[in-house]
C-alpha cells in the first residue's frame, strides 16, 4: 500500500512576480534551533553557501534581514524571521488534519485501483495523537483505512447516516461524564452500537513557559489581560471547556478570545506558543511539542463507536488486532498523558458509560 503526503508550499507574490521559497522558512526554523547557519544547513543537507544564498534571497524579497548575529548567542532570528517561523508552525498545525484527510482519500483510491479492495474501513474522528498513530500503524501493516477528521458530533452523525464505519468519541471521567454524555445520548444506540476503547488521555490548559500570567484554572481565564484561543463548536474539547465553566458558574462570553477558534489541539498550542493567546485547552502531547506549560484539568476516555455487526467483519478484525498489539499500545503509552491500557477492548454502550 502506498503512503501519500501533501505539504503546503510558501509562495511570495509581489505585483506580477511570484517567488517560490521551498527551503527558506525551514532553514529559519533550523537556525532558531541551532543558533548557527552552519548547523542549520548541515541538518537540512544543504551546503553553507546555498543556505547563505537563501537568506540573502529572503532579505531581498522582504526588504529586511531575517537573521542577525548576536555576540555570545550566535545566529538569531529577527522579529520578521520569528514571525515567519511561527506562522509556518501555525499553518502546519491548522492544515495537517485537512491534508492528512486528503492524503488518506488518495491512498484509498489508489489502493482500490491497484488491488480492487472490496471494502475499506471508513473512520471519522477528531484529530488526536492516538488516532494519528493508528493511521500510521495501519499504513505500516498495509491495512487500508479511509480516515476523515471530524468533530464528535459530526462523526456520530456520519455513523448513524451510514457515511462511516467507525466514529471517534471521547468523554471526561468523573463528575463531568454524565453532563457530557447528555450531549451525545441521542446519537448512541445501546441496542445497536458497541464502543472500542482506544486510550485514556489528559486534557489541560496550555500556557506559555513559566506561566507568566499565573493561570491556575479556568476561573483565571476571565481575568483582565488574559486572552484565550478556543476549539470550534461541536468538538469534545469545546464541550469540556463549557462544562468546566458551567461548574464554576462562568459565562464563556466573559473570556477574551472565547470565539477565536482553531481546529486541532496542535493548532491551539501553536497559537499560544506564538504569543497570540495566553491559554488554550488541549491534550498534553500538543503542549510538549510546542514547549508549553501544561496544567491538567480533566482525564477522558477516547472510544471508537461502531455497529455491532461490524465487529464480525475481516476488516474490523484487522483493526482490532492492531489496537490490541503490544507495539501499538507501546506507541500510545509513549504519548505524554496517554494510557493505552485496554486498547482494543470492545464494550457495550451501557457497560462503558456506567
Amino acid at each position: 500500500m502506498l503512503k501519500m503526503s501533501i505539504k503546503p508550499q510558501w509562495q511570495l507574490e509581489r505585483g506580477d512576480q511570484r517567488q517560490l521559497m521551498p527551503h527558506l522558512v525551514s532553514l529559519l526554523a533550523k537556525v532558531h534551533e541551532t543558533h548557527t547557519l552552519s548547523g542549520a544547513s548541515a541538518q537540512m543537507g544543504l551546503s553553507y553557501r546555498y543556505a547563505w544564498g537563501l537568506l540573502q534571497e529572503g532579505q531581498r524579497a522582504f526588504g529586511v534581514p531575517l537573521v542577525k548575529t548576536v555576540r555570545g548567542r550566535g545566529a538569531v532570528l529577527t522579529p520578521l524571521g520569528e514571525k515567519l517561523v511561527w506562522a509556518d508552525k501555525r499553518i502546519a498545525a491548522r492544515l495537517s488534519p485537512l491534508l492528512d484527510s486528503l492524503a488518506s482519500e488518495l491512498e484509498v483510491e489508489v489502493e482500490r485501483a491497484l488491488s480492487h479492495e472490496p471494502s475499506i474501513l471508513r473512520l471519522h474522528a477528531s484529530h488526536g495523537f492516538a488516532v494519528q498513530a493508528l493511521r500510521q500503524s495501519l499504513l505500516r501493516e498495509q491495512v487500508p483505512i479511509d480516515l476523515k477528521y471530524r468533530n464528535v458530533q459530526e462523526a456520530l452523525g456520519s455513523l448513524n447516516r451510514g457515511s462511516c464505519d467507525l466514529a471517534g468519541f471521547h468523554l471526561p471521567l468523573g463528575e463531568l461524564q454524565q453532563a457530557a454524555l447528555q450531549h451525545y445520548l441521542k446519537a448512541l444506540r445501546p441496542d445497536k452500537h458497541r464502543l472500542v476503547h482506544l486510550a485514556t488521555r489528559r486534557q489541560g490548559l496550555m500556557v506559555a513557559p513559566r506561566n507568566p500570567k499565573n493561570i491556575c484554572g479556568v476561573a483565571d481565564l476571565v481575568r483582565s489581560g488574559v486572552s484565550y484561543v478556543n476549539r470550534h463548536e461541536g468538538s469534545g474539547t469545546r464541550l469540556l471547556l463549557d462544562l468546566l465553566l458551567q461548574r464554576e458558574q462562568i459565562d464563556g462570553r466573559a473570556i477574551q478570545g472565547y470565539d477565536n477558534c482553531e481546529f486541532t489541539h496542535a493548532a491551539v498550542a501553536a497559537y499560544v506558543a506564538s504569543g497570540m493567546a495566553d491559554a488554550g485547552l488541549g491534550v498534553e502531547p500538543a503542549a510538549r511539542r510546542f514547549e508549553l506549560e501544561f496544567l491538567p484539568v480533566a482525564t477522558e476516555r477516547y472510544f471508537f463507536v461502531c455497529n455491532a455487526a461490524l465487529l464480525r467483519t475481516p476488516m474490523m478484525q484487522r483493526i482490532l488486532d492492531t489496537l490490541r498489539s503490544r507495539e501499538f499500545q507501546r506507541v500510545v503509552n509513549a504519548l505524554p498523558g496517554y494510557d493505552g491500557s485496554g486498547c482494543g477492548a470492545v464494550l457495550g454502550v451501557v457497560e462503558a458509560l456506567q
